[in-house]
């Protein structure tokens, strides 16, 4: 017999929220992931420590390859994602709170979430503009959405 689920998970636009976030953070960590396979591919390590114990300190070194990567995946993308990704999380989590639609709730999550994995896409591949440009611009309509509908629904309490 199942357990009964937590009160938040009856809200349909709470579980779907918690769906599209939970890939959009899986996304974050593979873009991680993707500057350390290079990096141990290419045997440049930042520290000597890790250098030490992929094969000596020879590979405690800077390498163009793994530097444009970490700069090009993990420093940029990842605060890319960071500052667009965080702000969803916030803005998805009160809005779900206010009782939308379900279907067009998850229409605003899926939106986000999949402008923002081709976003990633457009940039890892370095895909012909405006891709990214575009894929960066529809992801923020959602949230621009409910950015208004909560300052809608809590402007009457001011």
């Amino acid at each position: 017999r199942a357990a009964p689920s937590p009160r938040m998970m009856e809200n349909k636009v709470f579980v779907s929220f918690t769906f599209y976030s939970t890939i959009l953070i899986l996304k974050m960590y593979v873009v991680a992931i993707i500057t350390g396979q290079v990096r141990l591919r290419k045997k440049a390590f930042a520290n000597p420590e890790d250098a030490l114990r992929n094969g000596g300190l020879q590979y405690y070194r800077e390498d163009p390859d793994v530097e444009r990567c970490r700069r090009r995946v993990h420093g940029w993308a990842h605060r890319n994602d960071m500052e667009n990704i965080f702000p969803f999380l916030f803005l998805g989590a009160i809005y779900s709170l206010l009782d939308p639609s379900p279907t067009v709730a998850r229409i605003h999550f899926f939106i986000f979430c999949v402008g923002r994995i081709i976003h990633t896409i457009a940039y890892l591949l370095q895909l012909r503009a405006p891709t990214r440009s575009v894929a960066y611009s529809v992801a923020q309509l959602p949230c621009f959405s409910m950015a208004l509908q909560i300052l809608l629904a809590t402007i009457s309490y001011w």
